[in-house]
């Protein structure tokens, strides 16, 4: 087989976009001495001279029009909190309105909902996102590298709403001391939008073009305080947990194990930009499990960060390289593997502390140090993760990043010994610059990156550079890969090592002026994977399709010839029979289609499919969800997914379920109880998790977790629920305390 070269290609355009739409002050934010009452009525007679944000743009299903439905937006301020009134009228008289349920953190563009992007850093980078429906149900995320919305950060403010005939109010307190800024700057960066099931319409205060996203901070509007803003004073948050659990290993037949611990989380804000975090013995443990999945793959899966203490500021350290090849992934810390059964057990973490933020409008910067115990049953030292990043702006909107990463083995003996072990350590260190252009159109990113440990081996490097344009009629993203053989940064995540990587794809736009209908178009795309022992080890050619309706559904389609040199040997059933043996070639064909419904309706689904012939056989494969939504108290879903594989004798067919019904009820605001079943004939398990959680207070919660495990039969597909796993119980209680 040939061995190949790959060349970085000249990627033309990095510059263009430079120059992009102009801003004006085109909000002025007044301050009151007037009392507010966070009540969803506006009935406090300062908000009638407030400046009123109105004349909403739609994004979607067009953004040529003004939005048919009015809104409008007012804001204030006062010492301690940043006060958002809007009303957001319909075509008539309404009694309907769509939510997923009374549970925080509300997502998806089929839901009605009211949001406020704030970039308190006018870096049009990094951004604060509250967002309300009209149920009262909120929702609060960190928006990163420019557009990227997340919502797993929790952070205490108020708000609610009211239904009136015709509109709909919502009414939000947002503290001073809960968002990060610069402090005496008198502007921010400010959009609105608006979500309306009705009408199947995303609205935003600023125009934003439809093939980017409501959230991009390239289009958001400058607003100006009368006054400048001032450091909001003393501002410490502690966060104490108590929690008790019990557990059973029916596997290893001991007996039952319980454990009572204590311990919390402190946030300390050293200036309005700059936080400190410090947690002691905390308790990291899942009170929501992870949703598995069928795994086909020769690599490792990836799993997303839940853990608060590593929310805040995360893109400082987890947006490095790419996500399939990044230097430090926070799951590593307080999780370790245990050599002898091949599973992933919680490693105890006696203390962490984290600095993150912003030093000026040019700088940022992110200090991690986190301290986990030894583990005597898997022979695990105790370890030190150390994580250093610094972060400058350039241009308007790019930036230049490096990272240092230290994980380092510990002495930690019974007699009290705790120092450095010089045998134990690996070192990661990074640089990657983040290209965003002024207009949001073009984004890019290259990265170099470099590992060490104790064995001192060469080929240790990652390196990428990528160009992508998202324009109205033309989506293009083209870049190239390269990991060394030895590449190995122990606190991160690699997929894959030793291999270079070209990979290009294009799309064309279509946008139906009537039908339902909102746009279509044609694509091509292809991935080459090789090295130089190998030559070229993975291709595929893809022609694709895509399809988006006015009314949210959304169809895709994927015709697929690839190919797969196995550089190890493969079991590609799935089932742990005989293996597809190593340096074989394989060439197929197969076809990769999905298709959402409407989710404004109580009824949806999403079905998703990749069949076709596989390796030296054929794939049937079925997945996706079933909801009904019972409104607003939640639904009932079932993920299912059905993988029927046929390969030539001697090789093991294989017929892997996935089946996973889930109860999630919402009493209230304040009360939720899951259910999630996950039956997995894959990995021998059905695996029941029920939880309880009550939010007594602002950020505060009660859980009750009840997990079971059973085998199951990969053969026969049952549940043998006389022979269980693992039982556990768990009941924590947190606590958000404001000094």
């Amino acid at each position: 087989m040939k061995r190949i070269t790959f060349r970085l290609l000249p990627l033309l355009g990095l510059l263009v976009g430079l120059c992009g739409p102009a801003t004006a002050q085109d909000l002025t934010i007044r301050k009151t001495t007037e009392p507010i009452t966070v009540d969803g009525k506006m009935d406090e007679s300062v908000w009638n001279s407030a400046e009123v944000a109105t004349n909403f743009h739609q994004f979607f299903p067009t953004d040529t029009v003004m939005s048919p439905l009015k809104t409008e937006v007012r804001v204030l301020y006062d010492a301690e909190n940043l006060y958002i009134l809007a009303r957001m009228w319909s075509v008539g008289p309404r009694d309907e309105y769509v939510t997923p349920s009374f549970r925080r953190d509300y997502r998806g563009r089929a839901f009605d909902g009211f949001s406020a992007v704030l970039d308190t850093y006018q870096d049009r980078t990094n951004a604060f996102s509250f967002g309300i429906n009209p149920f009262g149900v909120r929702r609060e995320g960190l928006v990163s590298n420019g557009g990227e919305l997340s919502l797993t950060w929790d952070n205490k403010w108020f708000g609610t709403s009211t239904i009136e005939e015709d509109h709909w109010v919502a009414e939000m307190a947002i503290p001073f001391k809960t968002i990060r800024y610069k402090e005496n700057l008198d502007t921010w960066f400010v959009n609105f939008y608006r979500v309306d099931s009705e009408l199947g319409e995303i609205s935003t205060w600023s125009p934003v073009p439809l093939n980017l996203s409501p959230n991009n901070l390239a289009f958001n509007r400058e607003v100006q305080f009368v006054e400048p803003l001032n450091d909001p004073g003393s501002n410490i948050s502690v966060i104490p947990y108590a929690a008790f659990g019990t557990a059973k290993d029916f596997v290893a037949e001991t007996p039952s194990t319980s454990d009572f611990d204590v311990g919390g989380d402190a946030k300390i804000a050293l200036s309005s930009a700059m936080n400190f975090d410090l947690t002691i013995n905390p308790d990291f443990s899942q009170v929501e499990v992870d949703q598995q999945v069928t795994n086909l793959d020769r690599f490792e899966i990836f799993f997303p960060e839940r853990r608060q203490f590593f929310l805040e500021n995360a893109d400082l350290f987890s947006s490095f390289g790419s996500s399939r090849t990044t230097p430090f992934f926070s799951r590593r810390i307080g999780v370790a593997r245990d050599t002898a059964t091949g599973t992933n057990v919680q490693n105890p973490i006696y203390l962490g502390a984290r600095l993150s933020g912003k030093i000026n409008n040019d700088w940022r910067v992110g200090l991690l140090s986190v301290q986990t115990a030894r583990d005597n049953r898997i022979q695990l030292p105790s370890t030190n993760f150390t994580v250093a990043s610094l972060q400058r702006k350039v241009w308007e909107r790019s930036n230049i990043s490096a990272i240092f990463v230290n994980k380092q083995a510990v002495q930690d003996s019974i007699g009290g010994d705790f120092t450095l072990d010089p045998s134990a350590w690996n070192r990661t260190l990074g640089a990657d610059f983040n290209y965003a252009s002024a207009d949001g159109y073009w984004t890019g990113k290259a990265y170099y990156h470099r590992t060490w440990d104790q064995d001192q081996r060469d080929s240790t490097f990652s390196l990428g550079l990528n160009l992508e344009l998202d324009a109205y009629r033309w989506g293009v993203r083209t870049g190239v890969r390269s990991v060394g053989a030895n590449f190995n940064p122990e606190a991160g995540f690699v997929r894959r090592r030793d291999f270079q990587q070209h990979f290009n794809t294009i799309e064309y736009n279509f946008y139906p002026q009537r039908g339902p209908i909102q746009s279509h178009g044609p694509g091509f795309d292809y991935d080459i994977v090789g090295n130089q022992q190998f030559g070229v080890t993975d291709w595929d050619v893809n022609l694709l399709y895509r399809i988006a309706f006015r009314n949210t559904a959304n169809f895709r389609l994927r015709l697929r010839r690839q190919f797969t040199y196995l550089f190890r040997e493969f079991d590609a059933s799935g089932t742990g029979g005989l293996a597809l043996p190593e340096g074989s070639s394989h060439w197929y064909n197969f076809i990769i289609a999905s298709y959402e419904s409407d989710q404004r309706k109580s009824f949806f689904y999403e079905l998703s499919t990749r069949s076709g012939e596989y390796y030296n056989g054929t794939r049937i494969n079925l997945e996706g969800s079933f909801t009904y939504r019972f409104q607003p108290y939640g639904f009932v879903s079932l993920d299912f997914a059905y993988n029927r594989i046929r390969l030539p004798e001697p090789y093991n067919d294989g017929d892997l379920y996935l089946i996973g019904p889930r109860v999630d009820i919402t009493f209230s605001k304040n009360i939720f109880w899951t259910t999630f079943v996950q039956y997995n004939n894959q990995i021998n398990n059905m695996n029941i998790n029920t939880r309880f959680q009550w939010r007594y207070a602002p950020v505060s919660d009660l859980f009750v977790v009840y997990t079971d495990n059973y085998f199951t039969d990969i053969n026969n597909r049952f549940v043998d629920f006389g022979a269980p796993k693992s039982r556990s119980l768990v009941l924590k209680v947190t606590y958000w305390l404001n000094v």
